[in-house]
């Protein structure tokens, strides 16, 4: 593991991290939480470390199996890693041209300390399909063959680092109060809020690029 992968990995974690999925589902959270916002939001960013790891973890270990017993197995590893985020991309880029209509986004009535866990894991999971940043650093970690020990904690680090963005804003809630749960309302009214999306040509663009860059770096694998 050199300084240079692991700052390349990191730097892909951090990418990942800033997910509006998990940061509007923390701010309903220390919005409308009723008694126990600090321990439903450990909890829910608990759930969404364990979905993190828990898929890095098999993807890895399968990829690293398949890598093992094909030949030429780390190419068409990272063609694949390279091309389903191309893919994911342009799925996204498509969806960009057509306005889509967003449902308001609120707390159920069951949710609780106990259920946050469990809310974290499922969005994060359904939401991770979409992390392709993950994908690639997967890729990158098993195609420099380092000791699986080393692999694995890399994980744990990468899932770490895509929590600390939601641990931020539980720290900055409790330290500023009003003042952040002022942001944080714009945040919500921003992302949260029964609204449609209209299309937009310019993002659409932005992201075809994105996945002809990428599609160029699967095909050149």
């Amino acid at each position: 593991m050199t300084w240079l992968l692991a700052l390349g990995i990191a730097g892909l974690a951090v990418l990942d991290s800033f997910n509006p999925a998990t940061l509007v589902a923390v701010t309903l959270i220390l919005l409308g939480s009723r008694r126990h916002s600090v321990i439903e939001t450990l909890a829910f960013v608990a759930g969404a470390f364990a979905a993190v790891l828990g898929l890095g973890l098999a993807l890895y270990l399968g990829a690293e199996a398949a890598a093992s017993a094909v030949d030429e197995g780390l190419v068409w590893l990272r063609r694949a890693a390279f091309g389903l985020a191309a893919l994911v991309v342009l799925v996204t880029a498509v969806r960009a041209l057509r306005p889509r209509r967003r449902g308001e986004l609120a707390l159920p009535a069951w949710f609780s300390p106990a259920t946050a866990l469990g809310l974290g894991v499922v969005m994060t999971a359904a939401d991770l399909p979409n992390a392709f940043p993950y994908f690639i650093a997967i890729e990158r970690i098993v195609s420099s063959d380092v000791p699986r020990a080393i692999g694995v904690l890399t994980l744990v680090c990468y899932a770490l680092i895509y929590c600390l963005p939601c641990l931020g804003l539980l720290a900055l809630g409790l330290a500023h109060g009003e003042s952040v749960r002022a942001a944080l309302r714009r945040l919500h009214d921003t992302f949260g809020t029964a609204t449609v999306v209209p299309a937009s040509r310019r993002r659409a663009a932005l992201l075809l690029v994105g996945a002809v860059v990428l599609a160029a770096i699967a095909a050149s694998a």
